[in-house]
């Protein structure tokens, strides 16, 4: 009777569980190992669950913490990787990598200081790497130190004269420093060593529009776009040239490729609306300036455009609207006054207009006190940057930390899709984890580190009491319809077993029975008819699971459902998942501070308990304790709930 519910359960094997002390160094050199190549194949939440294994048999290592930090820095967990990196700093305070990667960890939470003091400390271990001193000269210039950024670079010159990256490299900072000449020079000097690379031509063609050299500029954005430029801001900027030389046509097929090659770029609708707008294409300049400021509503100058628009489409409210919003941002931009005293007078306000003109003259007549240094909008064409040599050091920077590595067996490739690559980029909605339940059927996600086990349970199931295991699972398998049937025939079964000898463990039988095909009201009357037989350790078990399948009811009685946590509670004190389902009720409640209190009990008994990380994690967040929020996604990602790097990377 026991062996027809085993079904077939899809289990993740990461690694042996269990080592004997002999083995541990060969094991703890395996797991890393194969931690770093699932790292090098991007497939970041698994290789966490790698080196937390190593971690834990050998917390006094640095590198597991290392590589684990820079798993999370893949998936922008900066936050987690930086916790990481201390600890493998604390380990092993001589590694220029981890200096490295802390530093990195810096400069994405714009720390820059920060930053540039761990590169130092990495180039004082490592003082050739040419990375270190690639992004300490970056650093620096984000710090507008350019003098010292310049002399990095020129170090790394004097060892590579001929590389195009460095020279690109000196030419943007030159560029941040506002030395267009020397910039030109950098890139040149990139050009003459890399002839088919499109990004040392964008930014030749950048700098020479800046400098209003618009023929070179011309010639140099062709030449990226013909060798295969993919970057929006060439189209945009050629798309400038073409409009200052009154060539719409060409303007607006360079704007419509930069559409197509970055459909969320607020420039490039900006751009492309005040051309239709020159052309007398009111309608669909409106519809582009619109979008560029729904895209960017913090760039405020791109109202005066919409403006003129809306006055040409007799919109005269949404003029006022947007002159208003100007006015706010820019006091001293005289243009946005006098647009809305002309929409003011088209609406016939004449009072209202007057004072905004009134306005414009006051301000006219005292311009000689007014600070010169007062910021005025740009309301011209937005120049595109120039195509970078890098967009994201992020891949340079996993093959940095996993060189050196072998291919992957076969066995180690079984992974799962869904949890591969940079996942934090994949929504996922903002919901609490499930109820952790009974059942004979699981279908849990194998990465997660939870303890999905007590004594208790672990118990009953030796006594054989029940047909066949409960196991702890936060989803439950679909049945088939043939399983379905199954289970009907059964609750026939025990009916007539209970019918003659009423048993506690038969009428729970049944309640489960009951539970597997939805009919949660007769499971929980058979709980509560078990309950009063039952011994206690069979009471607490019966009782955690008539308060799960209570709430599953069309309308819950979440006070009952409260009162059976309590219960095994009070019985069974170290019952993790009852303290977490009853701050899941809690939550429903939106009783946040209990909740939270509840997921922290919950945590006090399983440290690895990733699903009340993650919920008291999000309720942290739904009370605005960001920091705290973040602080607990980071550990539940840690432990397998790859979901919750999207969480971060939207919170953060």
């Amino acid at each position: 009777m026991k062996g027809y519910r085993y079904i077939v359960f899809f289990l993740y094997i990461l690694s042996a569980a269990v080592f004997t002390p002999a083995q541990a160094q060969l094991n703890t050199d395996r797991i890393t190992a194969i931690g770093r190549n699932a790292l090098y194949f991007e497939d970041y939440v698994l290789s966490i669950q790698y080196f937390n294994q190593v971690i834990r048999l050998k917390p006094y290592l640095s590198e597991p913490y290392l590589y684990r930090s820079i798993a999370k820095i893949q998936l922008e967990d900066y936050q987690g990787a930086l916790k990481d990196c201390n600890a493998s700093l604390e380990r092993n305070p001589f590694s220029p990598g981890s200096y490295y990667a802390r530093g990195y960890i810096y400069r994405q939470l714009e720390r820059w200081e920060d930053a540039e003091n761990d590169y130092n400390e990495a180039l004082r271990f490592s003082p050739e790497n040419r990375t270190y001193l690639l992004l300490r000269a970056d650093t620096r210039a984000q710090r507008k130190l350019y003098t010292a950024a310049l002399e990095d670079i020129d170090q790394l010159l004097k060892r590579e004269p001929q590389s195009a990256t460095i020279w690109s490299e000196r030419g943007r900072v030159c560029i941040l420093s506002h030395d267009t000449l020397q910039a030109l020079e950098a890139f040149n000097q990139a050009a003459t060593y890399d002839k088919t690379n499109p990004a040392v031509w964008s930014q030749l063609g950048v700098t020479n529009l800046m400098m209003q050299r618009e023929d070179e500029a011309y010639s140099q954005l062709s030449q990226a776009i013909q060798l295969g430029s993919k970057w929006a801001g060439d189209y945009i900027n050629r798309g400038i040239i073409h409009y200052h030389r009154h060539n719409y046509r060409g303007a607006l097929s360079d704007y419509d490729q930069a559409v197509r090659l970055s459909p969320n770029d607020a420039d490039t609708y900006y751009n492309r609306g005040v051309m239709r707008q020159e052309v007398g294409d009111y309608n669909r300049a409106m519809e582009d300036l619109d979008k560029a400021i729904d895209l960017a509503p913090e760039r405020t100058e791109m109202r005066y455009q919409r403006g003129l628009v809306e006055m040409q489409l007799k919109q005269w409210k949404e003029v006022v609207s947007d002159m208003q919003a100007l006015i706010a941002r820019y006091p001293y931009f005289l243009p946005a006054y006098y647009l809305a005293a002309q929409a003011k007078t088209k609406m016939g306000d004449q009072a209202g207009a007057y004072r905004y003109r009134k306005q414009a003259q006051d301000l006219e007549e005292k311009k000689e006190q007014i600070q010169s240094g007062q910021a005025q909008p740009n309301t011209d064409l937005i120049v595109a940057d120039a195509q970078p040599q890098k967009k994201d050091h992020r891949k340079e920077f996993s093959a940095h930390a996993a060189q050196n590595q072998q291919e992957p067996t076969e066995d180690e490739q079984k992974y799962d899709s869904q949890t591969r690559g940079s996942i934090q980029k994949r929504y996922q909605d903002v919901v609490n984890e499930p109820n952790i339940s009974l059942s004979y059927y699981s279908h849990d996600m194998s990465l997660r580190r939870t303890n999905y086990y007590h004594p208790i349970v672990d118990q009953l199931n030796r006594s054989e009491a029940l047909p066949a295991s409960l196991r702890f699972t936060t989803q439950e398998m679909s049945l088939t319809a043939q399983m379905v049937d199954f289970h009907f025939s059964e609750i026939n079964r025990l009916t007539q077993l209970i019918d003659a000898t009423p048993d506690a463990a038969l009428l729970f039988a049944r309640a489960i029975e009951f539970a597997v095909i939805k009919d949660y009201a007769s499971a929980v009357d058979d709980c509560t008819r078990a309950v009063v037989m039952a011994d206690r350790d069979m009471e607490v078990v019966i009782c955690f699971c008539r308060a799960c399948w209570r709430e599953r009811m069309s309308e819950p009685d979440y006070e009952l459902t409260l009162r059976d946590y309590d219960q095994v509670i009070r019985l069974q004190p170290d019952f993790a998942f009852a303290y977490y389902n009853k701050a899941n009720v809690l939550c429903t409640q939106r009783n946040w501070r209990d909740a939270i209190n509840h997921y922290t009990k919950a945590i006090a008994h399983d440290s690895d308990f990733a699903e009340a990380y993650f919920n008291r994690g999000l309720t942290y967040i739904y009370i605005g304790e960001n920091e705290k929020g973040l602080s607990d996604l980071s550990k539940a990602g840690e432990l397998g709930i790859y979901q919750a790097y999207n969480l971060i990377l939207r919170f953060k």
